[in-house]
């Protein structure tokens, strides 16, 4: 009676194959990236991701609600300010684009979870996640000053109504800065979703584009992580939770994915992964040309996540996604 086992057999039918799933994709993973900009009536398209767009206030909250009709359940908030300077003024300031944003999306859909992207490159002159020694052109970020500007941004995005605090610098410390900082304002409910693992990644490419936030010069890798490594992603993790995070976050996602599991098999928090801007670039592009079945594509790849180990999922393939799942 060759063969005794016959997996096919769990096969054979479509609501079978359904019921025997072992990860499953639904709208209550994923997280919308949003881009708001300064004015009124602007929806600009980011040329390098078709399908994603700068969006005024205005805008970002329209989007908002169609997101939370989609039942999505969170967007994640980043800025491009009017100036930069090298103080990144527009991160921390109560009037700056993330903060009225934030405001304007929670009076609008309070039920939808708004996150707050913590980061400081799209509010500096130079483009870098802090401050620089004077006459540095090699972008190596001081650490605990840069800590400072974090903490005040952090507080700044609490008070104008994020749900979330999402600090992705990468400065040594920061998420225990932030804890402080926030429970100091009053903020100690405020969850911390750390960008624990964030690597120097080439997959950052079209975001930059999208937030004007290419470094003028040198690059991120003293801060960021070498893409080489696993062992400092989970030393890096285990100093997030120690400091107080809440989620952790591998950042990208695709090509990252023994990461994604490594990080959930050492930590008992949720883990969230970051399908980032390349990622959905190269999909977008290659099914534009009609070479690959796109919701097939991206569906086979979000669920990847999930079997690696992802609860969350940062895609702007979000809206695409809640759509095909309603089928």
């Amino acid at each position: 009676m060759f063969p005794t086992h016959r997996p096919r057999r769990l096969r054979t039918h479509p609501q079978l194959r359904r019921m025997v799933r072992e990860n499953v994709v639904t709208t209550s993973d994923l997280i919308y990236p949003l881009f708001a900009v300064p004015g009124e009536g602007i929806a600009k398209e980011v040329k390098s991701m078709p399908g994603v767009y700068n969006l005024s206030v205005d805008k970002i909250v329209e989007e908002a609600k169609e997101v939370y009709d989609l039942g999505i359940p969170a967007i994640i908030l980043f800025g491009i300010p009017e100036n930069k300077d090298i103080d990144a003024t527009g991160a921390w300031h109560d009037c700056g684009i993330v903060q009225k944003a934030s405001t304007a999306v929670k009076e609008a859909v309070p039920d939808l979870i708004v996150i707050a992207d913590t980061c400081l490159c799209e509010y500096t002159s130079h483009g870098h996640c802090g401050y620089l020694q004077v006459g540095d052109l090699t972008g190596r970020v001081l650490n605990d000053p840069t800590l400072e500007l974090l903490k005040k941004t952090a507080v700044s995005q609490a008070k104008a109504g994020a749900d979330i605090i999402a600090p992705s610098g990468m400065m040594d410390g920061f998420v225990q800065a932030i804890r402080i900082a926030l429970d100091e304002a009053g903020f100690e409910d405020t969850p911390i979703l750390s960008y624990a693992a964030k690597y120097a990644s080439a997959y950052y490419g079209p975001f930059r584009d999208a937030a004007d936030s290419s470094p003028q010069f040198g690059d991120r890798r003293t801060y960021q992580m070498d893409a080489g490594n696993v062992r400092e992603a989970l030393k890096e993790i285990a100093l997030d939770i120690a400091e107080g995070a809440d989620m952790l976050m591998v950042k990208p996602a695709l090509a990252y994915m023994d990461v994604i599991w490594r990080v959930k098999e050492a930590s008992n928090l949720p883990v969230a992964a970051y399908n980032v801007s390349g990622e959905y670039s190269m999909v977008k592009a290659a099914a534009l040309n009609d070479w690959i079945d796109e919701e097939r594509v991206v569906m086979e790849t979000l669920t990847s996540f999930k079997r690696a180990g992802a609860d969350l999922i940062l895609t702007y393939h979000a809206k695409d996604a809640a759509r095909w799942l309603q089928k």
